[in-house]
């Protein structure tokens, strides 16, 4: 959903994405707060340098909501200081568009609570830009002037960092070293110059311990003015972020104080199977941009092709120091731009690497139950609990096929069907699709991959032979232990001795 808030004077963005409905009573008041922050704020600047002219109107904010991926968005006629780039696709997000105003690109950014759709029924309380969590991307051309108002609708006072970028030092955006922060209700100005091509992030620098914990952050591209030596033409151009939030099982709002335990891992505030797949047709040179603004590393893993890391937010890799991989690990604050060749058809699976980053909301104080033998233990328990069901026995494996009942708004641990079952992921996990009959600038998820005859892993139905043993060998007459003759004896096992630390650390060593 798209809709756009026109406070007074201010004038239509140019190649808006969507249309506008009808105004409602949310699009009203949303006017209304913006005539009055106007009124009362005069827009206090962030820095020196911003010209009077381009106080006189605010440009309006376009607000969406859905959690669908949108189509890449180009101004049509409209591509700033250089050449016509490709834009990039934002996985489940869409591209912020801009207002000309005298040679001058203007975003309008609104710093506000929203709720995400994380997954279809379940919904997570954030704070995020324009409706959303993450904010939508921000997409330039190098040289481009651009100047960026931010409006706080939070309830405490915020800042934005543009991260990686190259300006002036009034408007890097740490609160109190940079600028004063934006006060709630206030509109700040940004203004800089986009002087380097590359993937980039922004997010608060003020209480970003809460205000990112909640979702606050986004994407922003820099396309080169001209041909780069670094920097290749691409059939496609991806990006997203990564991120983590604690909800508690029936909860809706994040807990901002965790600073590990993360239950929910997510890219762009989505987790599989809420994740659209990237498509691609076969043979097409794609990019991916991926940011990591959670607490942890994470090893992003693609099956079935190789790819380069092309760039960082440091700025393009030299080719001399590329070297093919399946995974590239992500730390935190990092950011990581791979290219890659889509020359297999299928559907392959791209995921981050660690394995509880693929699951939903788990207990991480349930105890390991594999092997234990439940045999007249349940209907004991179920006299007590009449819902009791024996988990983890086994494995987790038989958790995908259940039908537990759980609390409301809450995600399990394992979901998602394909076309052969269960598949029993969930967070950092989506698809690569690969298709011959895709069209080109077709993003639209083809569906299940059509298998050629004979190239499906199949069961074994013949005879199983018995699986071949070591044999045990006799120690020769006279070769015992010490010198004896006769039959040898085994050697005794070493003791195994198992020791429990006392409290604190006195007993590590």
């Amino acid at each position: 959903m798209t809709r756009y808030s026109r406070p007074l004077g201010s004038l239509p963005p140019t190649g808006a994405v969507g249309g506008a409905g009808r105004p409602g009573a949310a699009d009203m008041e949303r006017r209304q707060f913006f005539q009055r922050a106007l009124a009362a704020t005069a827009l206090t600047a962030a820095g020196a340098g911003v010209g009077r002219a381009a106080l006189a109107a605010l440009p309006e904010p376009v607000i969406r909501t859905g959690p669908d991926t949108a189509a890449p968005w180009l101004p049509p006629g409209v591509t700033g200081a250089g050449r016509p780039y490709r834009p990039v696709v934002t996985l489940n997000g869409w591209t912020l568009p801009f207002r000309m105003n005298q040679g001058v690109k203007e975003f309008h950014l609104v710093a506000e609570p929203v709720v995400r759709e994380v997954a279809p029924g379940f919904e997570v309380n954030m704070w995020g830009y324009n409706g959303q969590s993450p904010g939508p991307t921000i997409e330039v051309v190098e040289g481009d002037r651009v100047r960026l108002f931010v409006t706080n609708r939070l309830p405490e006072p915020t800042t934005i960092h543009w991260h990686g970028q190259r300006l002036p030092a009034g408007m890097d955006g740490v609160s109190g070293v940079n600028q004063p922060p934006i006060g709630v209700g206030k509109t700040f100005v940004y203004e800089f110059v986009a002087r380097r091509p590359g993937t980039f992030m922004y997010h608060p620098h003020a209480d970003e311990m809460t205000q990112m914990a909640m979702g606050m952050m986004g994407f922003w591209v820099t396309h080169p003015s001209g041909r780069h030596p670094l920097i290749d033409d691409v059939d496609r151009d991806y990006c997203f972020l990564l991120n983590a939030f604690d909800v508690e099982p029936g909860a809706r709002t994040p807990n901002v104080n965790t600073m590990l335990d993360f239950n929910i891992w997510a890219w762009n505030s989505r987790v599989f199977p809420g994740l659209d797949p990237l498509v691609a047709r076969l043979g097409e040179r794609v990019r991916v941009r991926i940011g990591n603004l959670t607490m942890t590393n994470h090893p992003i893993h693609i099956h079935g092709i190789e790819f380069e890391v092309t760039g960082t937010d440091g700025g393009p890799v030299p080719k001399g120091a590329r070297w093919p991989e399946v995974t590239t690990d992500i730390a935190v604050g990092q950011m990581r731009q791979i290219e890659f060749v889509a020359d297999e058809p299928g559907d392959w699976a791209m995921h981050c690497h660690k394995s509880h980053h693929t699951m939903g909301a788990m207990g991480h104080d349930v105890p390991t139950m594999i092997g234990v033998d439940h045999r007249g233990l349940v209907q004991k328990i179920q006299r007590v609990v009449p819902d009791y069901m024996v988990m983890g026995e086994r494995g987790m494996y038989d958790m995908k096929e259940m039908e537990m009942e759980l609390p409301p708004n809450t995600f399990p641990m394992m979901a998602g069907h394909g076309q052969f079952g269960p598949i029993g992921m969930g967070g950092m996990f989506t698809l690569l699709k690969v298709r011959a009959d895709q069209k080109p600038d077709d993003y639209t998820d083809p569906g299940p991959y059509a298998y050629p005859p004979g190239t499906v892993a199949y069961e074994y139905t013949g005879q199983t032979p018995p699986a071949p043993r070591a044999a045990t060998t006799d120690v020769p007459a006279g070769h015992g232990a010490h010198g004896t003759h006769g039959a040898a004896t085994a050697p005794p096992r070493a003791a195994l001795q198992a020791r429990k630390p006392g409290a604190g650390h006195a007993d590590h060593r």
